[in-house]
């Protein structure tokens, strides 16, 4: 079961980054950056973190790499020697076929995460029943986080009816819609407003493409002889993990005008700059090949980071990509905490 206080918090929605990885020019864990990173997003104002995601990099899971257990459990010192409210929701990645996805759950459960974010990427040769079914084993174990993944980094399209079944399983309690496709993410909205369990289940963007207007509508969907709305209520976001601060204060602004009648034409405006960041950060043009490189080159441009570098070789920024950045710093300075990195970068990094 989900604690009450982190029921809560997720039901009223929040600001989740997606966590990335720390490393040393030899691609090897930096330990003092990792630990850096988990206090600027609590410094910065977080509901939560999630660890062990595709930001992380999946690649942490690999034999000759083994960082997972070491990464999440990095994560979890810092929340215990921060000054965190009871409702922190502390988020693990969860991927692999079933055996690893229940060797994951049961670790990342026993040193105290509250729920498992459960990547359905790279797992094709399994139908949506399989699916299905190793959901259920995962949420035997720990309360789930559904995921959506795009295809072009790894996740597939589905059927409304895995969403209608996936939304009826007992410990799932919220889901990150990450398609990138507006058709794709309605079918998990209007699946979760005609499932029973619609009160219980609390949704989160993650299309970074569409960040603002996801957070800012009111889905309504026929049910019966009534009509069922709901909103997606936060974000859990790779694209959240820089420039955090701001990102807090926008999703304050959001929550004071998202049940008013008129929309700020500012939020919309906005939302279209947040989307051209995106683009460059992510690497869109180039099917997002450069998009972990991206989140890390902008880390290490102030400080946190040492270097972009990835686990894999192929991980690196496009061509053209480090120039769409400096574009982007340029056109939207009011995006980033640049400042607030620089005032609180060495307490961070202090052992």
């Amino acid at each position: 079961m989900l604690k009450e206080a982190v029921k809560k918090k997720l039901h009223e929605g929040t600001v989740i980054p997606a966590h990335p990885l720390a490393l040393t020019k030899e691609r090897r864990l930096e330990e003092a950056g990792q630990r850096a990173l988990t206090r600027y997003y609590i410094d910065a104002g977080v509901g939560g973190i999630a660890v062990g995601v595709h930001t992380t990099q999946f690649e942490i899971r690999d034999p000759e790499i083994n960082l997972y257990q070491q990464v999440l459990s990095l994560a979890i010192e810092e929340t215990k020697n921060a000054n965190i409210p009871a409702g922190f929701i502390k988020i693990a990645g969860i991927c692999g076929p079933t055996e690893q996805a229940i060797s994951e759950a049961t670790f990342s459960k026993g040193i105290g995460y509250d729920l498992g974010l459960l990547s359905m990427g790279g797992l094709n040769h399994l139908s949506e029943e399989d699916l299905l079914e190793r959901a259920e084993k995962v949420a035997d174990i720990i309360p789930i986080f559904g995921f959506y993944l795009q295809p072009a980094v790894g996740g597939r399209i589905f059927s409304y009816e895995f969403w209608e079944r996936f939304a009826s399983i007992p410990n799932v309690y919220a889901i990150k819609i990450a398609p990138f496709d507006r058709y794709c993410s309605i079918d998990v909205v209007r699946a979760v407003c005609h499932s029973p369990r619609n009160e219980e289940i609390a949704l989160y963007t993650g299309n970074d493409d569409n960040i603002i207007n996801d957070l800012l509508t009111t889905f309504e969907f026929p049910v019966g002889n009534k009509v069922v709305e709901k909103k997606i209520v936060g974000g859990l976001l790779g694209h959240w993990s820089i420039w955090t601060k701001r990102v807090v204060e926008t999703f304050e602004e959001i929550k004071t005008v998202r049940d008013q009648e008129s929309i700020p034409k500012k939020l919309l405006t906005l939302g279209q700059q947040i989307t051209d960041a995106n683009a460059a950060i992510f690497d869109s043009r180039n099917s997002f090949k450069g998009s972990i490189a991206g989140i890390n080159e902008i880390l290490a441009r102030q400080g946190l980071l040492q270097g972009n570098w990835c686990l894999v070789d192929r991980e690196v920024l496009s061509p053209g990509q480090a120039e769409e950045l400096d574009r982007i710093y340029t056109s939207y300075p009011h995006l980033h905490d640049d400042e607030f990195v620089k005032e609180n970068l060495s307490k961070w990094l202090s052992k």
